[in-house]
């Protein structure tokens, strides 16, 4: 079963008057749905943009594993256990918030900042916070995030390039950017595909397309 959800379809948040959009994925704040609270690890998948000098500040995460793709612009990011880092676009950040942790985040230049924000569930709660940067990772090189039994992909495609969605239980597909064919179905930019399960399926960019893929067994 695939089940497209288009990006006219999210539900907006952030604070436009403080230079905070956002585009919620899933149940989020005031934006209760008790049919869309997750699906499989995935929690939250949140689009954000902030205006330069906008940022939210510092607030408490626990439980959760918190992966950031930068879209455009650059995200400092700070937290409690002492880490300060500049998130660019082909960066992959991870934070485990564990039993808890502290952090903010802000565009500190000076061009808009967007960002997309996926928050996973853990295996297992508690623990101590942790921190991951990985530096432009590359289309052949999957990030393993084994917390939450989950796998992310980060795919860059040419028009008409084909690449395969990972056989699996659950698969979320993200398009950040670009076009593509899923089944069929015409995928933007913020849209998403919750498909259960994936077997011999095929993404095709029809243009220049930037899709992220969560491979997820059930919890």
């Amino acid at each position: 079963m695939i089940r497209i959800q288009r990006a006219g379809d999210r539900y907006p948040g952030g604070d436009p008057a403080a230079g905070i959009e956002t585009r919620h994925a899933f149940s989020f704040g005031r934006h209760y749905d008790p049919d869309n609270l997750r699906f499989g690890a995935i929690l939250a998948c949140n689009e954000e943009r902030l205006a330069p000098g906008a940022g939210f500040a510092e607030h408490p995460h626990s439980h959760t594993e918190i992966v950031t793709w930068v879209v455009e612009g650059e995200l400092t990011h700070r937290d409690s256990a002492g880490h300060t880092t500049v998130v660019r676009p082909g960066d992959v950040q991870r934070l485990s918030s564990a039993a808890g942790v502290r952090h903010e985040e802000r565009n500190d230049g000076d061009v808009p900042l967007v960002f997309v924000q996926m928050w996973l569930a853990p295996l297992e709660t508690g623990g101590e916070p942790s921190y991951e940067i990985v530096r432009g990772i590359a289309d052949s090189t999957p990030y393993a995030l084994p917390e939450a039994a989950s796998m992310l992909h980060v795919r860059r495609l040419e028009p008409g390039e084909r690449t395969a969605v990972p056989d699996a239980d659950l698969v979320y597909v993200h398009v950040v950017r670009g076009t593509a064919r899923l089944s069929g179905e015409e995928l933007t930019p913020g849209d998403a595909a919750r498909v259960t399960p994936a077997q011999d399926l095929a993404l095709m960019a029809t243009s220049d397309a930037e899709i992220l893929l969560w491979e997820m067994r059930p919890a």
